[in-house]
């Protein structure tokens, strides 16, 4: 459930562990660059990310500043196949922990920064498109709209034809 924040993890146990795999693995077959708990329906603080050297686990991430402004073009597994230009900050300080239970502290920029205030953007309940400008958001409800009434038109095609009308 995209629309709510997520909770903290209190425990790094095996189930965590096992999530994180799972994530990683469904990351990557999507294919994307990062996927937080919420977007697979899990309500916890925990996000996956690969930006091309290997998949990384943040668990309980915060960002706790951020500086400068970045214009990238950027997409999301919750809405697929629309990228938009979105500013953001450029840099970026985050923590949380990794899957052993150690603290992680990076400070970033760029592509990197930009995944993990994504991520991050999901476990507070927030959507890209909540980013977008009026016309960009406007646009993307457009093209949404069309996207549904064609799936419900298709399935709607599917049934008349199993029926036999």
């Amino acid at each position: 459930m995209l629309g709510a924040a997520t909770t903290e993890i209190e425990n790094i146990d095996a189930k965590v562990k096992a999530l994180a795999e799972s994530m990683i693995e469904t990351m990557h077959e999507a294919p994307g660059v990062g996927l937080a708990a919420n977007q697979i329906g899990v309500q916890k603080r925990l996000f996956v990310y690969d930006k091309g050297d290997g998949p990384h686990v943040v668990v309980n991430p915060v960002i706790v500043e951020t500086s400068g402004e970045w214009v990238y073009d950027e997409g999301c597994l919750s809405v697929p196949g629309m990228n938009w230009e979105i500013v953001r900050p450029n840099a970026v300080h985050l923590k949380g922990f990794d899957l052993d239970g150690n603290e992680l502290d990076i400070e970033t920029d760029e592509y990197e920064g930009r995944i993990f205030q994504h991520e991050v953007d999901h476990l507070h309940g927030i959507l890209l498109i909540e980013r977008l400008t009026d016309d960009q958001r406007k646009e993307a409800k457009k093209i949404l709209r069309k996207r549904r009434l064609k799936l419900s038109r298709d399935d709607h095609d599917g049934l008349h034809q199993l029926l036999g009308e």
